[in-house]
């Protein structure tokens, strides 16, 4: 990625494109997608589209783009959360919205506690706030307010993890770093407790995922980043056990490590529990099952059905016909364990091979359908606003003391 640092008073408003999004039930009783503030769900159970019910004070529904949306370890919660400070805590039993919580800035990572107790929200900021739920019966909670649980210093975070054995929560930031914290026992007291630092990257981190055992219960933790690696460390030491180069493996980068094509960021990444399988998703392919033009934007695994979930699109596709895209591809056979990788069947599955086959592809999908060409045009605007939002700006001298003059939190602290 190249690095176009912004002109005095410049907005980057024009280049935030959104990704498309995908999340699957921890059993696949449903699959949701997120296309800008559209959140979509497809009821595995019923064969049937979702329809969901808000009765939120603050608003029904997303009204723009959501950047998270994630299902709880046992499936009874579904979170949502984006640009428009909002986090919606959803019933997967009824589709209700149970909660919605107002933040201060816009959100860029959530995670939710093992059991289901508390949900954790991230900000552009670098704070990361935790809402107590009470009790997750299915029941509206009115009135719910986030409290700070820890933060990076004025850095995006962009993952929260809970590690399997609940006893850590994972941050990770575009400032290089991945942060193990003890959670407490206590957490609406905050988390003063930091287990590890896991550092080596040289470019933001994008995602995380656990792989765990049951000699190893705490799992150790694998991160992708722009910096076209994916990496394994213990999370108690914060010691680097592996770093694979997928970028090169994929044949993006050359043998000195310089761009091929394009700068080959990893956008996301998942695994089946044992860690036998990670699937990679980069800028130009998934690299777990070879080339092809189809470019996630976002992998989901369901290791109870062996299948790999892929959603490749985006949303404020400006100068465009088709401002909001999305295309959902599955592929099976990524549960299987075997020690020769090479011997894996895995297969992409037909439209009609796909469960809730073309009935769930038209509600995550939308009932258009668009050209290749576009889908790779926008994969390079999402390169694009990736870029802007994630890889540091330098400024000059001159700039740098223009932006401090003009700091919004400046200005309303002179107006007091």
């Amino acid at each position: 990625m190249e690095d176009t640092p912004m002109e005095f008073g410049e907005s980057n408003k024009d280049t935030e494109i959104a990704p498309a999004l995908i999340a699957v039930h921890p059993t696949q009783e449903s699959v949701a997608a997120a296309v800008g503030p559209d959140l979509r769900i497809f009821d595995l159970r019923q064969n049937s589209a979702v329809s969901l019910k808000d009765d939120s004070s603050v608003g029904s529904l997303h009204k723009d783009s959501i950047r998270v949306v994630r299902y709880g370890a046992n499936g009874k919660l579904l979170v949502s959360a984006g640009d428009d400070k909002l986090v919606k805590v959803w019933s997967t039993e009824s589709w209700h919205c149970i909660t919605t919580v107002c933040s201060e800035k816009r959100v860029s990572a959530v995670a939710i506690s093992n059991d289901g107790l508390y949900v954790c929200f991230a900000d552009k900021f670098g704070v990361v706030w935790i809402v107590d739920l009470d009790r997750p019966d299915g029941q509206v909670h009115v009135g719910k307010k986030a409290v700070p649980l820890l933060s990076h210093y004025c850095s995006i975070i962009t993952s929260l993890e809970f590690s399997p054995d609940g006893k850590f929560i994972l941050s990770a930031d575009r400032d290089f770093k991945i942060r193990a914290t003890v959670f407490p026992k206590n957490p609406l007291d905050g988390a003063h407790e930091i287990q590890s630092f896991c550092l080596g990257h040289t470019e933001f981190v994008s995602c995380l995922a656990f792989l765990w055992t049951e000699e190893y219960p705490q799992g150790f933790v694998v991160s992708g980043s722009g910096d076209s690696t994916v990496r394994l460390w213990d999370i108690l030491s914060g010691s680097l056990l592996d770093a694979c180069e997928v970028g090169e493996k994929a044949g993006l980068l050359g043998s000195n490590g310089r761009e091929a094509e394009c700068y080959s960021a990893v956008t996301d990444l998942c695994s089946n529990p044992d860690g036998s399988l990670v699937a990679v998703a980069l800028q130009r392919q998934v690299v777990s099952i070879g080339g092809g033009t189809f470019i996630p934007t976002s992998l989901q695994m369901c290791s109870s059905t062996g299948l790999l979930w892929m959603v490749t699109g985006v949303s404020n596709l400006r100068g465009s016909e088709c401002p909001s895209l999305a295309r959902v591809r599955v592929i099976s056979g990524v549960n299987k364990s075997n020690s020769d990788s090479d011997t894996r069947e895995h297969q992409e599955l037909e439209d009609n091979e796909i469960p809730g086959g073309t009935s769930l592809l038209k509600n995550l999908q939308g009932s258009l359908s668009y050209g290749e060409e576009v889908f790779l045009a926008a994969a390079e605007a999402l390169k694009t606003a990736m870029s802007n939002l994630l890889v540091k700006k330098q400024y000059s001298t001159e700039k740098r003391d223009f932006r401090k003059r003009t700091r919004n939190d400046k200005k309303i602290k002179q107006r007091k």
